[in-house]
């Protein structure tokens, strides 16, 4: 392929450019880790101690800054004491991939160490509960008043000046409010997901139905559609294919809320493994958390873009 067949503006490229392309996509941060994490000459801020040698407080496994290595290194050598020997390493919140791919198998396979802990498959399961039900109770309310103001101009004024002021208040300021409310287990925090999606979910919705091509209403009303035809069965029909795109989209923004809302109330699922490995500076196992959300994240995405060509074979690939 040419250049500007590569190139092209607005044109999507062939299936194998595609996929070869959104391939490089992931290929390319995981070999700059990579670089970063087993080529010692790019950065490796921090020596691993082996040998203390002369230096008192140098314990072997210790992590010292380069140049604090470097002086007491010099300091030694000059008090005719033998110089402390190390490797390069990278800081201990920088694991290297092999040990990320380590910790996110034994998360799976490997009891907890103290009772306190849970399985990285449970506290997976019940993030997966406040997201699942966080967005499926925003899009209850969100879809349907979306539509409304998308069609109607009358609710596109009683319901979007005060959705526009209040989806510029942070979702995470209401944390306190609905733990008073709801109490402190699982209700806040599906409460924080409802806030954080809910306004967004209304404006974007009501955009994307104000794009319906005016032609098929004018068409409907020509063959004697009146307003309850118009909306059920033109305008719903008619902008289900992007409505489904923009849900799938808002679901992403759904998953950007959970680890403020998990923080509400008692601590739980995905947040409080992350917490709990954080504090115990467990960082492969905090690496490993952050990229199994991203796992699932995509998987149901793919998911519902595969879903979405069934239902709407018309439309083109997005």
């Amino acid at each position: 392929m040419s250049s500007s067949q590569w190139l092209a503006v607005r044109k999507n490229l062939p299936a194998k450019p595609r996929a070869m392309v959104a391939f490089f996509s992931f290929l390319l941060p995981i070999t700059i880790w990579c670089l970063v994490s087993y080529v010692p000459f790019l950065w490796h801020p921090m020596v691993e101690i082996q040998d203390k040698g002369g230096v008192a407080y140098f314990k072997s496994g210790m992590l010292v800054e380069r140049e604090l290595f470097e002086q007491e290194r010099l300091t030694a050598i000059e008090n005719q004491l033998q110089p402390p020997s190390g490797i390069r390493t990278n800081p201990i919140y920088l694991p290297a991939p092999h040990e990320v791919a380590v910790a996110l198998y034994t998360s799976f396979t490997t009891e907890p160490k103290r009772r306190s802990e849970k399985w990285l498959h449970e506290s997976l399961w019940e993030s997966i509960q406040v997201i699942f039900w966080g967005f499926v109770l925003s899009s209850l309310f969100g879809v349907p008043l979306g539509i409304l103001a998308g069609t109607y101009d009358f609710f596109s004024r009683l319901f979007e000046p005060f959705i526009e002021f209040f989806r510029y208040l942070p979702a995470p300021a209401f944390g306190a409010l609905a733990v008073a409310i709801l109490g402190i287990y699982h209700q806040p925090k599906i409460a924080i997901i409802f806030i954080g999606t809910f306004f967004q979910q209304v404006l974007v919705i009501a955009n994307t139905t104000r794009k319906l091509d005016p032609s098929l209403l004018e068409a409907a009303q020509t063959l004697g559609a009146k307003n309850k035809a118009l909306l059920f069965k033109v305008v719903v029909p008619g902008v289900l294919p992007d409505l489904y795109r923009d849900m799938r989209i808002l679901l992403g923004w759904a998953w950007t809320y959970l680890i403020v809302s998990e923080l509400v109330g008692t601590s739980s699922g995905i947040t409080w493994f992350i917490t709990q490995q954080a504090r115990y500076k467990n960082f492969d196992n905090v690496f490993a958390a952050i990229m199994i959300i991203g796992i699932i994240g995509l998987s149901f995405d793919i998911l519902l873009a595969l879903i979405g060509k069934k239902l709407f074979p018309w439309q083109k690939a997005q």
